[in-house]
């Protein structure tokens, strides 16, 4: 096997330069884990027209898997829920649903975390286990307990990690449930998005302990991370603390629109112009607002015939829709179903830009066992309530 110790010590040093990485002993630990060991049996480099190349650790010259492993990107791992690099050999297409998350971001949140020595932290996502074996490092495998979803995922996370000498707390399950059977935890932190963070986390998370999550819709973007402190009375508070993306918990993943989209919006039953610009929702802040305003919304966009820009914002669950037409600068809307979407989402995006338009940094956040509550700071009128009974 290559020693890849030069390349740790390296990748140690570029995420120090970032500003990610404070602390001597998440330094050691990335010096120490080979990360190469987590990507087997291969990876799926994405090439142009929306393909996958397969690269498997094996037939790979030693040096570019490597300088792959040690890459500063995200590194697909599955395909479609069960496809993995040594059963393919050509270019091939599908939708991502595992991967090895960016250094950079894997560490940059463990930092955020704030752990101590003898905390237990209850991990979400277990992906490739790169990021359960840095804090199995940090902290002793027996008090690092990590769920996945998916069996094939979990028992090669399970084995790399053994190969990297951490017997850990490997669990295959619904994380959204978190893992009573080990709790109550210091630390829980998420490495999928979830719609809101699920009370049973709260519930098994220590006074004082952090939970640390992606929170909002199925946009892909337009979501935040969420960093809790959670109380005495068993509720949390805490904000969000910058811009994150990952892939959606596998039970709350939205199936995309799809089929006639004409035939979706048939029956309008408003038309007008728009007050603000629906090209709006292809920025981080303006969609993360989207999305407290409409959670189940989707934003859609497709094209006529004749090359016409078109956008949409469905609702399946409340049959709505609205439907957006450019013509020159300005946007015409249609609207149908039970929900005016675009009228909800267009008054708070023109709240925000009467407020200032602040970074998504402002969002506070309150949890109880009944409702998420979002609000920005000093805008008692930018205020989302989530009630779950």
């Amino acid at each position: 096997m290559t020693d890849t110790a030069p390349e740790r010590r390296a990748l140690a040093g570029r995420l120090e330069k970032a500003g990610v990485l404070n602390t001597p002993q998440w330094r050691a630990a990335v010096e120490s884990v080979p990360r190469e060991l987590f990507l087997n049996p291969g990876v799926f480099l994405p090439e142009d027209g929306g393909r996958w190349r397969p690269v498997t650790a094996v037939g790979t010259d030693p040096a570019e898997w490597v300088r792959i492993a040690y890459s500063d990107s995200s590194l697909t791992t599955q395909l479609d829920g069960h496809l993995t690099a040594d059963q393919v050999s050509g270019l091939v297409t599908g939708s991502p649903t595992s991967s090895s998350t960016t250094p950079v971001t894997v560490v940059d949140m463990i930092e955020r975390l704030d752990m101590e020595d003898g905390h237990h932290v209850l991990e979400i996502g277990t992906g490739t286990g790169y990021s359960s074996a840095l804090m199995c490092h940090r902290l002793g495998e027996d008090n690092v307990t990590t769920v996945e979803v998916d069996p094939e995922v979990s028992a090669r996370a399970d084995a790399a990690l053994e190969t990297a000498g951490f017997e850990t707390w490997t669990v295959t399950g619904d994380g959204l449930l978190g893992h009573p059977r080990r709790a109550p935890y210091d630390r829980v932190i998420a490495t999928c998005a979830v719609r809101r963070i699920p009370y049973a986390w709260i519930r098994q998370t220590k006074p004082g302990g952090i939970v640390l999550a992606t929170v909002g819709g199925s946009w892909h973007y337009g979501t935040g991370l969420a960093k809790v402190v959670v109380g005495e009375d068993g509720t949390a508070d805490g904000r969000i603390i910058g811009r994150s993306s990952f892939m959606q918990a596998r039970s709350q993943a939205a199936q995309p629109v799809s089929g006639d989209l004409s035939a979706r919006t048939a029956y309008a039953d408003s038309e007008r112009q728009t007050k603000v610009p629906p090209a709006l929702l292809e920025e981080w802040m303006p969609a993360f607002l989207a999305q407290l305003t409409a959670p189940g919304a989707q934003f859609v966009r497709a094209a006529t015939l004749e090359g016409a820009q078109l956008l949409y914002v469905f609702d399946p669950e409340r049959e709505s829709f609205a439907q957006f037409t450019a013509a020159g600068d300005s946007w015409t809307v249609r609207q149908g179903g039970p929900v005016a979407l675009w009228d909800d989402i267009e008054r708070a995006l023109t709240m925000w830009q009467d407020a200032g338009s602040p970074d998504i940094s402002a969002v506070r956040l309150h949890i109880t066992d009944r409702s998420h509550t979002y609000w920005i700071e000093d805008n008692p009128s930018l205020i989302w309530q989530h009630d779950l009974a």
